[in-house]
C-alpha cells in the first residue's frame, strides 16, 4: 500500500471514486512467536513468522497513511461485528452470504471474514 504522500492516496487507483475510509486486520489467533533461531527451525513457522510480517506492513501503512485501522483476532470477528455494528451475529452473517451471491466466486472463508472486517471497520469510524 504506497501512500503517494498522504491523505488522498487512493485517488488515482482504479475504481477511484469511492474514499478509502479505513481498514479490517484479521490478527492470528496463535501464540506470540518464538525466537529467530526456532521459527528457521520449523517450515510451519516460518509461514506464521511471514503472515506477521505483512500485518505489520499493513499496520505501518495505515499509520503512515493516517487510515483509521481496526485490527481484530479472527476468532473475535463476528462477535465484534454485531455488537459494533448493533446487529446479530447471524444477520451479519446472512448479508455477508447474501453479498457473496451477488458478487459471485470465489466467495471463501477468506473472502467473508474479509467483508465482515471491512464492514465493522467502516461502522465504528
Amino acid at each position: 500500500m504506497g501512500c503517494g504522500g498522504g491523505p488522498g492516496w487512493a485517488a488515482g487507483c482504479p475504481r477511484g471514486r469511492h474514499a478509502v475510509a479505513g481498514a479490517g486486520l484479521l490478527l492470528a489467533s496463535g501464540r506470540p512467536l518464538p525466537a529467530l533461531e526456532s521459527i528457521l527451525a520449523s517450515h510451519a513457522l516460518i509461514h506464521t513468522a511471514e503472515g506477521e510480517l505483512f500485518r505489520e506492513a499493513l499496520r505501518a501503512a495505515s499509520r503512515q497513511c493516517g487510515l483509521p485501522l481496526i485490527a481484530i483476532k479472527e476468532r473475535d470477528l463476528f462477535t465484534r461485528a454485531a455488537a459494533g455494528l448493533r446487529l446479530p451475529a447471524k444477520h451479519i452473517e446472512r448479508h455477508i452470504a447474501v453479498m457473496g451471491k451477488a458478487i459471485g466466486p470465489p466467495w471463501r472463508q477468506d473472502q467473508k471474514l474479509a467483508a465482515a472486517a471491512a464492514w465493522l471497520a467502516l461502522g465504528i469510524r
